[in-house]
């Protein structure tokens, strides 16, 4: 079997889907995308399928190396991404062709069931008793959202205020009942995350997502050391490279690789047995489409340590499509009691409604995050 052709599709909201052809008549979906530069990472995509057609697609380490190792300058989210795409297509052709499953292929499961956690309250986060209180009854008990708007580098009282009383309306409203993650989405300094993190304690969030950026990783280990919350981060590191270093550092409980942006299922099934090896838990990120989930779902389900897995079901992101909407076994990614089943699918365990997604990709949106500013005029990250 040789690998014929890759075409590419930018759909609504803010995805790009690969299909792989081989002249065998099997077919492989990967999603390849950095949100917000789709366009630059499905350019890179069509530049490394001169290193895969031709080839045979069973031979998926060989083929990642060389993706990897072949130029000479390497990583980075948009080469990454564009490498996990590939990587999941490749998988997809493999099950489908063995008539199993990935997570098969990867030894079998070590659970029954994932548990997810829905998105609530938006950028700016708003509503969000209200919002807990309607998915609460429709099943889920495990959330996330953002713990604040632009937050300056030296913020007073009043803007610490404004955090804290988010999460004690949920306390007040849920008590116990309810599980959340606090999301810092960059937003805070290392100042202000020492700050917040004291004063979020007694309200025992499940943990604190990106509690700093990525490029101040060394505080990890600090922040870890003054708080009681598990601390959280990976969406923005992009190889077993990356997280060798944080882990080496210590101060994570929990890693969140994007098998979308951090090399496919090859590099993330690594990275999850790097996280064991330090006893640190692991939850991929996914505010992305079908693929992405299915081939998240595929690590979650032969990691020992997956805990959590978030997944794109009305986020706000989703202007246009809602995660859905391109597949014709939604079925298969039911949500039950906040749990979805092992998809019983071969390869990838989603089947692509291909139609859909050629009529979507002729009018696609070019989505860009927002660019945020601090009342003096600078930027602020969003």
């Amino acid at each position: 079997m040789k690998v014929t052709r890759f075409t590419t599709y930018r759909v609504a909201p803010r995805w790009l889907f690969l299909k792989v052809e081989t002249d065998a008549g099997i077919t492989g979906w990967g999603e390849p995308v950095i949100e917000g530069r789709a366009r630059t990472v499905e350019a890179a995509v069509h530049e490394l399928a001169e290193y895969v057609v031709g080839r045979d697609p069973a031979q998926i380490n060989d083929i990642w190396q060389t993706l990897y190792r072949g130029g000479f300058y390497r990583g980075g989210p948009v080469l990454m991404s564009a490498i996990a795409g590939i990587d999941q297509a490749l998988w997809d052709i493999k099950g489908k062709a063995l008539g199993v499953p990935v997570y098969e292929l990867l030894g079998g499961r070590v659970r029954d069931r994932m548990r997810t956690y829905r998105w609530v309250g938006g950028d700016r986060p708003a509503e969000l008793v209200a919002a807990i209180g309607e998915q609460l009854e429709a099943g889920f008990d495990t959330f996330k959202f953002n713990g604040s708007e632009e937050l300056a580098m030296l913020a007073g009282p009043r803007a610490v205020d404004a955090v804290v009383a988010r999460v004690v309306a949920v306390r007040e409203a849920f008590g116990e009942r309810v599980d959340f993650g606090i999301d810092f989405h960059g937003r805070v300094s290392a100042p202000m995350a020492r700050v917040l993190l004291r004063e979020l304690e007694p309200f025992r969030p499940l943990f604190v997502e990106e509690p700093v950026l990525p490029e101040q990783a060394e505080h990890y280990r600090r922040l870890a050391d003054s708080t009681s919350i598990p601390l959280a981060a990976g969406e923005r590191m992009y190889s077993r490279f990356d997280f060798k270093r944080v882990l080496a550092e210590g101060g994570l409980a929990l890693l969140q690789p994007d098998p979308s942006h951090a090399g496919g299922i090859t590099e993330c099934h690594k990275i999850a047995a790097m996280a064991e090896a330090h006893d640190v838990a692991f939850a991929p990120h996914c505010p992305l489409g079908p693929i992405a989930l299915a081939a998240c779902l595929q690590l979650d389900f032969v990691a020992y340590n997956a805990v959590l897995q978030e997944h794109s079901i009305g986020i706000h992101y989703n202007q246009g499509a809602d995660l859905l909407d391109y597949v014709v076994n939604r079925e298969d990614f039911r949500i039950d009691g906040g749990c979805i089943a092992a998809l019983p699918r071969p390869g990838l365990g989603v089947e692509i409604d291909e139609a859909s997604v050629i009529a979507a990709s002729r009018d696609a949106p070019d989505w860009r995050n927002p660019v945020w500013r601090h009342a003096d005029g600078s930027v602020a990250e969003w």
